[in-house]
């Protein structure tokens, strides 16, 4: 098996055609089908599956392709670090679901670095692609959170895919709703004072269980549901629509605006509060680069605010 070969397998996964990948990669189809046989033949397994309208993955090969974008990922990293010193930027990526706070963090390490040095990316997906940018090596973190209700599906996940999960803060639902919503002037909110609100949830795409929810008590039952894929279009949702999501109340007015509030969640007897867990995921074992380490280090401290400033709110509460 030769890096090339494992190169050649990852285009013509990608193009879905032996003669699409020939051309993407300036070679002839017939040297190309050459060199995946002889692939095949060297690790004892069927990569794709040939037909008139093209090549699919095996399950052979969807595993075979898992580790090798990994290892070819790790080539060009190594590629880029010797070869040529002087035009290679340095990379770091993120994948989050739709934290506000994990992008505030990432503004604030961004600023103690050149960005002509590095190449920045961050990128709010959803849960699966989370999952999959830190197990393929797209990003070095990811940012998820975990539950009772989904923590043995989302941990069984990342085991198999050689992840940890790091814990970051714990925090109870908040409901998120416009300033000038009916029931913005509440101390709490329960679920039966929401009926008559569309619930706003983001998106999964075919990742259609609950496990993979953003927003914590997704087995509710919600009448009236509306799913977005991106912040900007919740919050206009909020605005327009009067509609509402459950989240970790940790909310960055510095990037969202203030015209929005997180109202406490009163839970009842058919629809109990629950916890999150917020954290970040890596690969096991693996040791976080120094911009990593920064970003990891604003997070805890923008978190470690939160948790004052709520414990400062409860006080106050409890004197009143």
């Amino acid at each position: 098996m030769t890096i090339q070969q494992i190169l050649y397998a990852i285009v013509i996964a990608e193009k879905g055609s032996i003669n699409k990948a020939a051309e993407t990669l300036y070679i002839s189809q017939p040297s190309l089908t050459s060199a995946v046989q002889e692939l095949e033949k060297s690790i004892g397994i069927q990569i794709f599956n040939r037909s008139g309208r093209g090549v699919t993955l095996t399950n052979d090969g969807r595993e075979f392709l898992l580790y090798a974008r990994q290892v070819y990922s790790q080539y060009e990293n190594l590629e880029n670090r010797y070869s040529n010193k002087e035009q290679i930027k340095k990379k770091f990526a993120v994948s989050t679901q739709h934290y506000s706070f994990a992008i505030k963090a990432y503004v604030e390490m961004v600023k103690k670095f050149d960005t002509a040095e590095y190449e920045f990316a961050i990128m709010e997906e959803r849960t699966r692609e989370v999952i999959s940018d830190v197990a393929n090596i797209r990003s070095e973190i990811g940012i998820l959170y975990l539950s009772d209700f989904n923590r043995s599906a989302i941990t069984k996940i990342l085991r198999t895919n050689n992840l940890e999960f790091h814990h970051l803060i714990d925090c109870q639902a908040y409901v998120y709703i416009y300033k000038d919503h009916p029931l913005a002037k509440r101390k709490s909110i329960r679920l039966d004072q929401l009926y008559d609100y569309p619930c706003l949830q983001f998106d999964q795409g075919d990742d259609v269980s609950f496990y993979f929810a953003e927003e914590i008590l997704s087995t509710n039952e919600y009448p009236r549901i509306i799913r977005a894929n991106d912040r900007a279009t919740m919050l206009n949702l909020m605005v327009g629509l009067n509609g509402y999501t459950l989240c970790s109340g940790i909310i960055c007015e510095e990037l969202n605006g203030d015209d929005y509030v997180a109202i406490p969640y009163k839970g009842d007897e058919n629809n109990p509060n629950a916890y999150m867990e917020i954290g970040y995921i890596t690969k096991e074992n693996s040791v976080l680069s120094e911009v990593g380490a920064m970003y990891i280090e604003e997070l805890k401290k923008y978190l470690s605010t939160v948790k004052t400033a709520r414990r400062k709110k409860n006080q106050k509460t409890e004197v009143k």
